[in-house]
């Protein structure tokens, strides 16, 4: 037994794997330095950051300039409780209010995606009482608290709600899943029934507080939505008085083009959740960003939220220094000339590979929906097989891109393309052309048609 495998048994006879049955948690790869797109094993070996790790890596590994903010941090004060204020807080704030759209200017610091959520939760089921749903959808991941995992549509809910660990009052709504539309329906003849359909869960259901989303759907699937999705539902929610809530905790930090997706769209909600980028994912933090209307509510009000590490000044310390990163990388143009070139080349793909049935994405952000049928869409695996332990195809084919060098998060039906923004044109292609070999694996099980690859993300009148 090689001494790097020891050190993993060591970890894993100990600890539980995330979301995972435990059986899956033996022999995980013993990461030991990485640095701009690139991450090592044990061996030196390299591997091309293709979903830069959890879709949070934004600005690549080993960013000097947020490094340093966060030792000069340390080396002054890594912590004070959360009723005390901290340069680096105040920091923070100035930072966030200069990349952060009107009228999203007050902030709740937390230090995780999910609590950033159960923040959101938390604002909207006091200052909307005695109004409490809270609708979701059924494409989307917010988090893995008894908060979070209540209003996550995808498959990790289920076991969750077997535990009796979710909370009520959510309901679900069709997304706007063009490739596989839930009315059956095309764009634009479908009128965007996705978000007219809100209007009528929400006045049938009753007591609907917020309409929560991921602008740009993150894990499970990579959905962009038609250029009037959000604007209709904007109107729904200020018509119905339900309040419009963003995760932004993936699609975030400029990993769509804009600060923030929703910018796409020119449209602001009422509550904007972050995390990941905001870092870099170099310290656990995250915000909950709401209206003046809002916070006014707890003016007078006991704000029922908080804990330890709220308002962690060393997590803080590292966000002016992320926000000026990003500001200088677009400023340079890279982000900007290298998604066209990875959107060709993911388009090049598709075209290519019987086993591609959709290609889609924005910016950084994409997904290649995996089939066995171009032709009938039937999918290799479904959600039920990704809790069920069965080798999913999606898996096998990042798992033998793996071995080439190039690491992909995969889903039950996609392959997670979230490269760091820092990547170059040349980085992309060494990239593809390992995605390339890869995909051979799908093909080789899939049905030969004359269908091609679709372009949901594509929205032509």
């Amino acid at each position: 037994m090689s001494q790097a495998v020891e050190k993993i048994k060591a970890l894993t006879d100990h600890t539980f794997g995330t979301w995972n049955r435990q059986s899956g948690w033996k022999t995980p790869m013993l990461v030991t330095d990485a640095e701009g797109i690139y991450f090592y094993n044990a061996d030196g070996k390299p591997f091309i950051d293709f979903s830069s790790q959890l879709m949070c890596s934004n600005l690549g590994h080993k960013n000097k300039a947020i490094i340093e903010a966060i030792v000069k941090q340390a080396e002054k004060l890594p912590y004070a409780a959360p009723g005390f204020v901290t340069e680096a807080s105040i920091a923070a704030v100035e930072a966030l209010k200069t990349v952060v759209p009107e009228p999203l200017n007050q902030f709740f610091f937390s230090t995780s995606g999910t609590e950033a959520n159960d923040g959101a939760l938390i604002m909207t089921r006091q200052s909307k009482a005695p109004a409490y749903k809270i609708v979701s959808r059924y494409h989307s991941y917010h988090g893995a608290t008894s908060g979070g995992l209540s209003f996550t549509g995808d498959p990790r809910r289920w076991p969750a709600e077997q535990a009796r660990y979710t909370v009520q009052g959510v309901r679900f709504a069709p997304d706007n899943y063009c490739y596989r539309c839930p009315f059956k329906m095309s764009y634009p003849e479908c009128d965007i029934q996705c978000a007219r359909y809100l209007d009528y869960m929400i006045k049938e259901e009753g007591n609907v507080a917020a309409f929560i989303v991921e602008p740009v759907v993150g894990t499970n699937g990579r959905i962009v939505p038609p250029p009037e999705y959000f604007p209709i539902v904007r109107q729904i929610c200020d018509e119905n008085d339900v309040l419009l809530i963003a995760d932004e905790v993936m699609s975030g930090w400029f990993r769509t083009g804009t600060a923030f997706a929703m910018q796409n769209w020119n449209v602001a909600p009422d509550i904007m959740t972050t995390a990941k980028g905001a870092s870099n994912a170099y310290t656990p933090v995250a915000i909950t960003m709401t209206t003046e209307k809002i916070k006014s509510h707890f003016e007078d009000e006991f704000f029922c939220h908080g804990h330890t590490y709220a308002y962690h000044a060393l997590a803080a310390s590292a966000i002016p220094a992320a926000v000026a990163e990003y500001d200088k990388l677009f400023k340079s143009g890279l982000p900007q000339q290298v998604s066209q070139h990875l959107e060709k080349k993911l388009y090049k793909l598709g075209d290519k590979h019987i086993c591609v049935g959709d290609v889609r994405g924005i910016g950084h952000f994409w997904a290649l929906e995996i089939v066995k049928n171009r032709k009938t869409k039937e999918p290799f695996d479904t959600k039920a097989d990704k809790l069920s332990g069965k080798a999913l195809m999606t898996a096998k084919i990042a798992g033998d891109a793996m071995q080439q060098g190039l690491y992909m998060a995969p889903w039950y039906d996609t392959l997670v393309i979230a490269p760091p923004l820092i990547i170059t044109e040349d980085q992309v292609d060494e990239a593809i052309d390992i995605l390339d070999k890869a995909l051979k694996i799908g093909d080789e099980q899939a049905v030969e048609t004359d269908v091609p690859a679709s372009r949901s993300s594509v929205y032509k009148k």
